[in-house]
């Protein structure tokens, strides 16, 4: 179910994480779909990028998008597994002021039912400032299933984020 474009006006940046990506030796697929799939439910794309899988460079960027270019939701895809290269959960430990637990399950729980592999997913979901951080998986496949499974929650969580007294219930 698409959300409602006119009753949110929010922005979103995506964020991908691949080394071989960031030298041009890889085609990024998941980060121009998760662009697709977030314009269609009404969020205006502010940022896409696609850096290496280096913790650094992670949490600069993150801090970035969330502080200064004040990004509504910022999607990373790739970085959630458990390669070697993989530290984006990591990245996010020193990013993140509040975790939002219940997003990374929901989204394991969704995957879980296509694939035993996704309880191997590391990806975390939380607040910096009033910006609302979500890790999806790398794989195309992967990161729209994970996407479409929390998708109709993440305006109501971004409006909680900046101060909506709106009951949850």
């Amino acid at each position: 179910m698409a959300i409602n474009k006119t009753k949110y006006s929010f922005t979103c940046g995506v964020l991908t994480l691949s080394d071989k990506g960031s030298q041009g030796l890889r085609t990024d697929t998941s980060g121009p779909l998760l662009i697709e799939i977030l314009e269609a439910a009404g969020f205006t794309n502010t940022a896409y990028k696609i850096i290496a899988d280096h913790h650094e460079t992670i949490t600069q960027t993150l801090i970035e998008w969330s502080d200064l270019k004040k990004i509504d939701l910022i999607v990373t895809t790739g970085g959630t597994g458990l390669s070697p290269t993989d530290v984006t959960p990591e990245a996010m430990n020193d990013v993140l002021e509040k975790e939002i637990p219940g997003i990374s399950e929901a989204m394991r729980s969704a995957s879980m039912k296509i694939t035993p592999r996704a309880m191997l997913s590391r990806g975390k979901a939380g607040v910096r400032g009033k910006s609302l951080i979500v890790n999806l998986p790398g794989s195309l496949k992967a990161a729209r299933e994970n996407i479409e499974a929390v998708l109709d929650t993440l305006p109501h969580a971004i409006d909680k984020i900046k101060g909506s007294t709106e009951d949850c219930g």
